[in-house]
């Protein structure tokens, strides 16, 4: 890689929804530029960064690419980000290692989900935006309402800086809004109303040209070209470009509009935090103290583990060791590898802006800082649509364990439960799309078949009102026996009591003392009285209760929200034993919770569904059908509204399925749990009755 000062670098991230061409556009600037020999092409396989399997089969882009060229003097490094929402953790880890977004948009299918989800997403990281219009050769382009849309739906600083030019109606190439010479009578926008706005939009993000304005004067083009740095980097100018990647038009002005609106790494604001916990901006000084993140991690079948790493501050060299955090060792980082999509070379450093990889450091992970300066962390959305799995064959199940573990390094949006209730594995990802990926790559690269079912509902169980009883533990067989006898007292123990008040003498005259399981919201109190129930079994009875809790009384669910006090029991001088008080402990809570009305709970959820403002009555009429109750609506932007919602966990299993189908795939949404509810009894009774057909099968 040529030495580039850090002024000269431009780290440029190329996202949008699917299929808007944003593949195809890297491989004519790397043809363009000379950056690679040949055509290439996603239709038949052979596009520069395309080259994962899964990739070429589905002809989609699956994970981020970094591919680099150079124009105008100036080093591109150039990251082709996944389109689709399923893939959407790529595309935020992309936008770490950038300082400018491409946002590309499809002229005939205008704006998708995926383009309002990426352009928040951008401004959310602190970059700059720009807008490409691909595939303006669509016959019958209403370009005007096309803009009219952009504007209204990501505001007024989206300004096209070029527009289509027409010869008898077809698309012969673009117009730059800054030649004043060009012939637009046949234009189809008024380039005089789009100048003014570019002017008004550039001049915001400086003062001193607001007051010269004011005052009468108009910045010339040679101005409007220096300010649109500043402009698209303070947000108050996005600028729009046009072309068309199959008829090959306006490339060459893309490339020239890359050059003079994406943003150096020194106009991108950021700050991390030293070490005595102070705020430093990073101003991508190559003499500063180091500051770079790995934002991406890929694992490669010939270089194992790659992690790529963007410099921000400072000089990462190749052997150089990197102070170690929280009083570790030190890191020493191997060879700098120089990316061009799947293609490596070996470098001696990188500098602010350079993006490097290197191999095979377990240390390293997505989010992981190196250097003496401590960057935010990467946030990701959390994955909604979960299977359980198991391999195919039981062989393989050390070989399953080894193969997850770097499918979530590759990709944070992949997680892997081992759920304590349920005795089950779920694999969760973003989608059904995204799962099946997942299960083609086990496949493909690790060689590992696996079966995937629905994962079962964490129902839990409780009791609705206080009781009392006990049970009798008693085995005679000929030799020493088995005798145990407990009584106990429960109720129901709401969430949220403070345990340090209610386990008082006040409520529990003979208690001796109290276990509390914070987990479960299970409290049981030892009120013995005397002897009868020695103090060398009563372990022997909490583990007997706690073995009851575990199994529950209904279905089979673990118990939670009561409180149980022994009070009394008998004992036998020889038959009595830790086995019998344990068998006994565990019964007599059976038998008195089925008295104190059994019931079960569900888990419910709390919902942020976003949709199109005029799919939020379908939304409001589908969580009616989901038992979901409705709290209310926040505004989202871009003509999008929030709808939040609490809703059953068995409500949502194919959620995103039917989300897509109302909204026509521009809907989104996020869950968390938020508490357990009581299942309706007809609920109760028909689940039961399947978890006594499966034991009787």
């Amino acid at each position: 890689m040529a030495s580039f000062a850090t002024e000269t670098v431009r780290d440029i991230v190329l996202c949008g929804h699917g299929s808007t061409g944003k593949t195809s556009l890297i491989d004519r600037l790397l043809e363009i530029t000379h950056a690679v020999d040949g055509t290439h092409s996603v239709d038949d396989g052979t596009s520069v960064c395309d080259f994962e399997p899964e990739e070429k089969a589905h002809h989609l882009s699956i994970e981020a690419t970094l591919a680099h060229f150079q124009h105008q003097g100036l080093r591109f490094n150039v990251i082709d980000a996944p389109g689709y929402p399923d893939f959407i953790g790529h595309t935020i880890s992309a936008m770490r290692g950038a300082d400018t977004a491409m946002i590309v948009i499809d002229a005939h299918a205008g704006i998708a989900v995926n383009t309002r989800r990426v352009f928040q997403e951008a401004e959310k990281a602190g970059i700059g935006r720009m807008i490409v219009v691909n595939k303006i050769d669509t016959e019958h382009l209403d370009f005007a309402t096309l803009m009219q849309s952009i504007r209204d739906t990501f505001g007024q600083a989206c300004v096209p800086i070029n527009f289509p030019r027409l010869e008898s109606g077809a698309i012969v190439g673009v117009v730059d809004i800054f030649d004043e010479k060009a012939d637009t009578s046949n234009a189809p926008i008024d380039p005089a109303i789009y100048k003014e706005s570019l002017v008004e939009a550039a001049i915001e993000a400086d003062e001193v040209w607001m007051e010269r304005y004011f005052e009468g004067e108009v910045p010339t083009n040679e101005d409007l070209k220096t300010l649109i740095p500043k402009a698209v980097a303070n947000g108050t100018l996005i600028p729009i470009v046009c072309c068309s990647i199959k008829k090959a038009v306006g490339i060459s002005e893309l490339l020239d509009a890359m050059a003079l609106c994406s943003l150096p790494p020194s106009m991108v604001h950021r700050k991390a935090k030293s070490g005595d916990g102070s705020e430093i901006e990073l101003l991508g000084d190559p003499n500063g103290p180091l500051a770079a993140q790995v934002f991406q991690t890929r694992i490669d079948p010939f270089v194992q583990k790659l992690s790529y790493i963007r410099v921000y501050n400072g000089t990462l060299r190749k052997d150089m060791t990197l102070p170690g955090s929280n009083g570790r060792k030190g890191l020493r980082i191997g060879q700098l590898l120089d990316v061009q999509a799947n293609h490596l070379e070996p470098i001696d450093q990188a500098g602010p802006g350079d993006i490097v990889a290197v191999a095979k450091m377990e240390q390293l992970h997505t989010g992981t800082n190196e250097g003496e300066l401590e960057l935010p962390i990467i946030e990701f959305p959390q994955p909604m649509v979960g299977v359980a799995i198991r391999p195919k064959s039981r062989n393989d199940e050390a070989k399953l364990s080894m193969a997850l573990h770097k499918l979530v390094e590759e990709d944070p949006t992949i997680q892997i439960e081992h759920d304590q209730e349920t005795h089950e594995l779920v694999l969760r990802g973003m989608s059904e799309l995204h799962l099946a990926l997942i299960q083609e790559k086990l496949a493909r690269r690790d060689h590992l078949e696996i079966e995937t079912y629905e994962p079962r509902i964490p129902f839990r169980e409780s009791i609705t009102y206080p009781a009392h009883g006990s049970y009798r533990h008693k085995k005679q067989s000929g030799g020493r026996g088995q005798f145990g006898e407990v009584h106990i007292r429960i109720q129901p123990l709401p969430q949220g009591t403070d345990i340090a008040t209610f386990a008082t003498k006040d409520n529990f005259p003979s208690m001796k003392h109290a276990h509390y399981f914070e987990a479960m919201n299970f409290l049981w109190v030892d009120s013995i009285v005397g002897a009868s129930i020695p103090g060398n079994f009563m372990p022997a009875v909490e583990k007997g209760l706690l073995d009851r809790v575990h199994k529950g009384v209904l279905a089979g669910y673990p118990l939670q929200d009561l409180c149980v006090e022994v009070h009394y029991g008998k004992h036998h001088p020889v038959d009595s034993s830790e086995t019998a008080f344990r068998i006994a402990a565990s019964a007599a809570l059976r038998e008195v919770c089925k008295q104190a009305g059994p019931q079960m709970l569900e888990p419910m959820v709390d919902m942020h569904v976003t949709v199109p403002i005029d799919c939020v009555g379908d939304v409001y009429s589908d969580m009616a059908t989901r038992r979901g109750q409705i709290s209310g609506t926040q505004e989202a932007g871009a003509n999008m509204q929030t709808v939040v919602c609490v809703v059953p966990l068995a409500e949502t299993t194919s959620y995103a399925r039917s989300l897509s189908s109302l909204t026509g795939g521009q809907g989104s949404y996020s869950m968390s749990f938020s508490h357990y509810a009581p299942l309706p009894s007809h609920l109760q009774d028909k689940h039961r009755q399947h978890i006594e057909e499966e034991d009787e099968s």
